[in-house]
């Protein structure tokens, strides 16, 4: 008999601590999860699912603006806000369900309450302890607002969820994807809308070509981007709020939305009475195992500050559980992963950008085509698809594919597997399209644009 409670005792029933707890399960570990909040974290409560219902949402101005000049003649009345709150909250409330069924089915022990270490192999839970001879820490990240004066009247993410109701006007600050996502998002809900972000271009780390063409779509759907500009004060004001701008200007807003990072959430849990070390950035420092300094705890997923998508965490989880119970040590793969940034119209991405290729391989060739959608050539929308290509020359093989656009991200997912599984230009040549469909480009860019 094993001198402690359990196994695996896993701190934070998200998408990485789920999948690591189910999986351990499944391989004849006794598991336990505590959660302090709600199943299935970040992703499921007030990240990718909300969001994502939210972004098609927002996308139905566009298509009323269209129906016309296909024969529909369709009214376009305001939104009902609180209608479209409500069900995207009741289907979170589903998603919770399940997240609960799946950790009953597998056995899993569920704590309700916050977890805090009381040594490497024990917690205490609501003032209960706990022993496991492993914790798993997958507590993930919370939004993070700079301490500009007035910050009290901001709004993360997480609230613009639940909102009351929608302002006339709101202003987003930051240039990472969670802003850029909700700037097209409310700008689609019928929201007038200005983002703010303190460097040139939003969007740092992705293609720089993509993002150029991104902002000028966002502009034309009528989002004011201000750039190389930051907010030094927020003031409550009769009417709503004011900005105070970096650059002497000010702005007046219905509200105030910050969306300038995510930080570990690590308070209260108790490390220090552990070994666990956080690294230079504050989060939890591992190895390539996942095992911290405390050789008992592990973590992964957005705690550890890799790349932080849900898909990652599942594979990290999954990657452990392994690992640990079932005798496989095999390193989670995280090159050519691919992802989706949700704004309006979509990016879909997987391999380098032209930027890290020349860095990387040096003599690159670029391949892009930009046009109308064929859906669009009926009406008046100005919109246009922008694709991407990146090759290597020294081996033909094509390590960069990008594409703004309608549905980017259900493109990019088929050819992410191509990718991951080598393909070469000429391979990409020697494929016959499906027409007439946007990803067919993919497969007829013949000439190099650079």
């Amino acid at each position: 008999m094993s001198q402690f409670d359990y196994d695996l005792f896993v701190i934070g029933a998200g998408s990485g601590g789920v999948r690591a707890a189910r999986m351990s399960a499944g391989l004849g570990a006794r598991v336990a999860v505590a959660e302090a909040r709600y199943l299935g974290g970040t992703c499921v409560n007030v990240g990718c699912v909300p969001k994502k219902l939210f972004s098609y949402g927002a996308h139905f101005t566009e298509n009323f603006h269209d129906a016309a000049s296909f024969g529909w003649d369709v009214s376009h009345s305001p939104l009902d806000w609180p209608r479209l709150r409500d069900n995207k909250t009741r289907e979170i409330e589903r998603l919770n369900g399940i997240y609960g069924n799946i950790l009953g089915s597998a056995g899993v022990a569920l704590i309700n309450g916050h977890a805090r270490f009381i040594d490497g192999h024990t917690v205490d839970v609501n003032g209960k302890t706990y022993t496991a001879e492993r914790i798993l820490i997958a507590v993930g990240g919370w939004p993070y607002i700079p301490d500009v004066p007035g910050r009290e009247h901001a709004i993360s993410s997480n609230e613009l969820f639940y909102l009351d109701k929608l302002p006339e006007h709101a202003t987003v600050v930051g240039g990472g994807y969670i802003a850029t996502e909700f700037a097209g998002i409310l700008n689609g809900l019928g929201v007038q809308v200005t983002q703010i972000y303190r460097r040139s271009l939003f969007l740092r780390g992705f293609d720089e070509e993509v993002r150029g063409h991104l902002a000028e779509e966002m502009r034309h759907r009528g989002v004011e981007l201000r750039f190389n500009e930051n907010v030094s004060a927020i003031e409550k004001t009769a009417e709503g709020f004011r900005l105070q701008l970096d650059s002497g200007d000010s702005l007046d807003t219905g509200l105030v939305l910050y969306a300038t990072g995510r930080k570990p959430l690590i308070d209260d849990l108790g490390l220090e009475n552990t070994a666990v070390a956080l690294d230079d950035k504050g989060f939890i420092a591992v190895s390539d195992s996942f095992q911290t300094a405390e050789p008992s705890v592990y973590a992964l997923g957005d705690v550890i500050g890799g790349m932080e998508l849900t898909p990652v965490a599942l594979a990290e989880g999954m990657n452990l559980a392994r690992r640990l119970y079932g005798g496989v040590d095999q390193p989670v793969d995280y090159e050519y992963i691919p992802t989706a940034i949700f704004c309006q119209p979509n990016i879909g991405t997987v391999g380098y950008s032209e930027e890290q290729a020349r860095e990387k391989f040096g003599e690159i060739s670029v391949f892009t085509s930009q046009f109308r959608h064929l859906k669009h050539t009926l009406t008046d929308n100005p919109s246009k698809v922008f694709l991407k290509l990146i090759v290597d020359k020294a081996s033909d093989r094509v390590v960069g594919v990008h594409m703004l656009g309608d549905e980017a991200g259900e493109v990019i997912q088929g050819f992410a597997v191509a990718i991951k599984a080598g393909a070469t230009k000429a391979m990409f040549d020697t494929t016959i399209g499906i027409h007439p469909t946007v990803a067919e480009e993919f497969v007829t860019l013949r000439e190099a644009t650079r």
